[in-house]
């Protein structure tokens, strides 16, 4: 029998304390297979995803979803709901998402020691285990190293029920989705292809659009000259049928006239002006219904007042612990004035816990570290948001200012309750880059971005001179902004910092 599709008819959401719809008259139907669904942090590609899901209702419209669907979403701060069922399974279907997945036996008794790459895996571990016929992925790669990654990939290949799948990673998107949903807020539009082909034809759709957008204007240009000059050749016409100008016996004027209004010269301009009138209210109809896609300026120039220290943060050589019977030997490390550091290592090697040791380190004001960890649990960002909320007049516009450069828009920022992931990201590198900061630690910087704050972020970074240290799984990112490398390499039970 087929599986159900996903069925969205006229869908109409707002946003609680929001001023106007995020979704207007959204209509989709969505087969089985992985959906992509794209769009700018805050454009709503999780409300979409809890929309589908039913976990939220619908302003107007309906959504027809199948009954089994489970929604997992970015933030891994709890174990997911029959975790220990699975691990604890020997039913074959278990055992082969726990191999496939390499799930380890005790991630349910230590999982506060647990890396966010190993949450990640045994959260999408339990949605694939349920074998739901509408399985919705909120950046399922965030957090992952590349083997990681390449497990997942491979698991989610053999899912056969309706997917939507809500990532920044293009390559994953390219290998999984046979269609994508961009969302450009009221706007839904579905695209064939994976990210780069539907991606090529928005950019398509867009020239076109605009060069249509071009023609409707010089039309309507054109047609307001021609109507311009046709209303004075009709009141030039007009004023050469009065008699009133002519002197009491110029009967040759009047003759003139009669035979001009016999003639209907001047009638006939009036007509040419009805007619151009006429054509003008079409063209101004057809320019105000071409809409083109809002497009924001992106990119952030930073300043970095000059640090009177050499050296920011140092650790002496030591052994990190990182849970039962594992550990981090390092040797001393330091990072020094406007340094660029890059620090990579496989889930669970203990980075996370290393730069935590530095940071306890670093004898620097507050205000000249910016620090932005893998995750913001949504109390944090809640008071996050009440904090910039609260900033006095000039400093909240450059703050916002820098959000609007990264990508988001302020104005709807602002109004949520709970800013996304991504967005509580931004606000918070925002806010340090407001203070003039002398060192960005950054783990996962990229980690719930979409792509164009990823590459408005690596621009502002590549251009500031102020310290840099990165903890990332994302080589390109690494290559662009650092100048030395750090890497965790395993050993047994431990890894060793080289």
């Amino acid at each position: 029998m087929a599986l159900p599709a996903l069925v969205f008819r006229s869908v109409t959401f707002t946003h609680p304390a929001a001023s106007r719809p995020l979704f207007e008259g959204v209509d989709l139907h969505l087969a089985p297979g992985w959906t992509g669904v794209v769009g700018a942090n805050g454009a709503g590609k999780t409300t979409l995803l809890r929309l589908a899901c039913g976990e939220l209702a619908a302003g107007s419209g309906h959504v027809r979803a199948p009954r089994a669907a489970v929604l997992c979403e970015q933030r891994t701060d709890a174990p997911p709901e029959r975790l220990d069922e699975l691990l604890a399974s020997s039913e074959p279907h278990a055992v082969r998402r726990r191999s496939a997945l390499a799930l380890e036996d005790d991630f349910a008794t230590r999982w506060d020691s647990l890396s966010h790459g190993e949450r990640k895996r045994a959260q999408v571990g339990v949605a694939l285990w349920l074998q739901p016929d509408l399985l919705a992925l909120d950046e399922p790669t965030n957090h992952l190293d590349a083997e990681a990654r390449s497990l997942l990939l491979a698991a989610l290949g053999e899912f056969r029920g309706v997917g939507l799948l809500v990532s920044h990673d293009r390559a994953l998107l390219d290998a999984l989705c046979a269609q994508c949903v961009f969302l450009d807020p009221p706007r839904v539009v579905l695209r064939p292809g994976g990210f780069s082909e539907a991606r090529a034809r928005e950019r398509r759709d867009e020239a076109t659009a605009r060069a249509a957008c071009d023609s409707a204007r010089a039309e309507r240009q054109r047609l307001e000259v021609l109507v311009d000059a046709r209303r004075r050749e009709a009141v030039r016409g007009d004023a050469c049928l009065s008699k009133r100008h002519l002197a009491r016996h110029d009967s040759d004027g009047r003759a003139r006239i009669d035979r001009a209004r016999v003639s209907n010269k001047v009638g006939r301009a009036g007509a040419r002006l009805r007619q151009a009138s006429a054509r003008l209210d079409v063209a101004r109809e057809r320019a105000a219904a071409t809409v083109l896609p809002a497009r924001y300026e992106t990119g952030i120039s930073l300043e970095a007042d000059a640090c009177p220290r050499d050296v920011l943060a140092w650790l002496p050589q030591g052994v990190l612990a990182l849970g039962p019977a594992r550990w981090l030997a390092h040797h001393t490390i330091a990072v020094h004035r406007g340094e660029r550091i890059g620090l990579s290592g496989r889930n669970g090697g203990g980075k996370s816990t290393l730069l935590r040791a530095l940071l306890a380190q670093a004898a620097l004001p507050e205000e000249r570290v910016v620090v932005l960890p893998q995750e913001l649990d949504e109390r944090a960002g809640a008071a996050l948001l009440r904090e910039v909320r609260a900033l006095p007049g000039p400093r909240l516009g450059e703050v916002m200012n820098l959000i609007s450069r990264m990508g988001s828009r302020p104005g709807q920022l602002l109004e949520s309750a709970v800013p996304s992931p991504g967005e509580a990201r931004k606000l918070l590198l925002a806010l340090g880059l407001e203070r003039r900061a002398w060192l960005v630690v950054a783990d996962e910087p990229t980690n719930h971005l979409d792509l164009p704050s990823i590459e408005a972020l690596e621009e502002a970074l590549s251009a500031w001179d102020g310290a840099l240290l990165l903890a990332s799984h994302d080589e390109r990112f690494l290559d662009a902004l650092t100048t030395t490398r750090w890497a965790l390499a395993e050993d047994g039970e431990g890894s060793i910092l080289v």
